[in-house]
């Protein structure tokens, strides 16, 4: 059991009793309310370890309660898992942009929320990962400080833009990053970065990926994650 408080905001009572229930099941504290202005002051009054936040909320919808969230220093710091009705690309993006970590499309599985918010918490947990530590997973190697990929011990030639962004990616896998936080993280005075030409990075990534090409995930109309 794990004892951690989740925060659910979501104006839906059906779909609140549900989650209330699920991940109640799953030994979390539970924490429900039904508009963004109650999220907001049981987020600040119990600083709970993660936010499930539906976005269609009556008044202050979800979006404006992430934003208030993230630049409050007192709850900054809390994960937030934003929920969206099916196609509202849009409104992802927006979300993920102002810090929301990840999300869930309506209708959702349980267990697919179950394991976005083990994932989500697991991360949480970790030490934020260093610009120039050196990741190994599997058989794949990335050393930035040594300019250097390796597959099974043979060294992949890539350009520094790309190693940044298969570095970023692979040292958050499971975090959906949007095309403009990769411009922003990877980004130098020496080697522009655009949105448009992330793409471009990607393609090239997966070809000299080869057979571990799949690592790299395409969330549509969103951006890209590194699997887990």
């Amino acid at each position: 059991m794990s004892g951690e408080t989740l925060l659910v905001v979501e104006d839906e009572e059906d779909i609140l009793e549900l989650l209330t229930y699920n991940l109640s099941r799953e030994g979390y504290k539970v924490i429900g309310v039904t508009d963004g202005l109650k999220g907001l002051q049981a987020a600040d009054a119990k600083l709970p370890d993660l936010v499930l936040l539906d976005l269609m909320l009556p008044g202050m919808d979800g979006l404006d309660v992430c934003r208030q969230l993230k630049k409050n220093d007192k709850t900054a710091r809390i994960p937030i898992v934003i929920v969206t009705a099916k196609g509202d690309e849009s409104d992802v993006v927006a979300g993920l942009e102002l810090g929301a970590d990840d999300y869930v499309a309506k209708p959702f599985s349980i267990k697919v929320l179950l394991a976005r918010v083990r994932a989500v918490l697991r991360r949480k947990k970790e030490p934020p990962a260093e610009k120039t530590a050196v990741i190994r997973i599997h058989d794949l190697v990335i050393n930035p400080g040594r300019h250097e990929v390796l597959i099974k011990g043979k060294p992949i030639d890539m350009t520094f833009s790309e190693l940044r962004i298969l570095h970023l990616l692979a040292s958050r896998p499971g975090w959906v990053m949007t095309r403009e936080q990769i411009v922003d993280s990877v980004r130098g005075e020496d080697y522009p970065v655009t949105d448009r030409s992330v793409d471009v990075q990607i393609v090239g990534l997966r070809r000299k990926l080869g057979t571990r090409a799949d690592l790299i995930e395409t969330v549509r109309g969103v951006g890209y994650r590194f699997r887990e």
